[in-house]
């Protein structure tokens, strides 16, 4: 399920929270509860895509994007998300979210997040987003723009660059 709950809590917490530059990080604190395990009783893969909304909701809001996407009557999607796992997460341990806009090309904004856990990184994600409209994608200048940042993108990372290359060599839709 949906833990929108604790999204509530996260929108409740950071509601005061001063407008971020945007590529300056939202950290948001959390716990591993029983309903985020596995079988093998650590968080669950799946459950981790899930608690990065808690980090990536909060930081459009300080970013100015959910007024904008109101405003302008626009959404939100995720496109693509590549994420590296490296250490665990146990019931009832405490973790942080680090959320940040990296930049954007012609179609896509790009995000990064990561799960820290007693200082260690437990794991990273590279999100692919679009802000869409009823006539499709909004280009990432115009979301810019809305937002009273520059249209122009800050430089993406060259691992970024290297994903951005590798995701359009990716053939599609994929054979079944």
């Amino acid at each position: 399920m949906y833990p929108f709950f604790r999204m509530a809590k996260e929108l409740f917490v950071h509601r005061k929270a001063p407008a971020l530059d945007l590529t300056d990080a939202h950290v948001s604190h959390h716990i591993c509860w029983p309903w985020d395990l596995d079988f093998w009783f650590e968080l669950n893969n799946g459950r981790t895509l899930t608690l990065y909304d808690l980090g990536r909701i909060p930081l459009a809001r300080r970013l100015g994007l959910i007024k904008a996407l109101k405003d302008n009557k626009w959404g939100l999607t995720v496109a693509g998300v590549s994420v590296r796992y490296r250490a665990r997460i146990r019931v009832f341990q405490k973790f942080e979210i680090h959320s940040r806009a990296l930049g954007w090309d012609e179609r896509f904004l790009y995000l990064e997040q990561s799960i820290w856990r007693n200082g260690e990184c437990a794991n990273q994600a590279l999100y692919r987003t679009a802000v869409t409209s009823p006539g499709g994608i909004v280009p990432p200048k115009e979301m810019a723009i809305a937002i009273g940042k520059d249209p122009e993108s800050p430089a993406l990372p060259d691992w970024v660059k290297h994903w951005i290359a590798a995701e359009a060599s990716r053939p599609w839709p994929p054979k079944p």
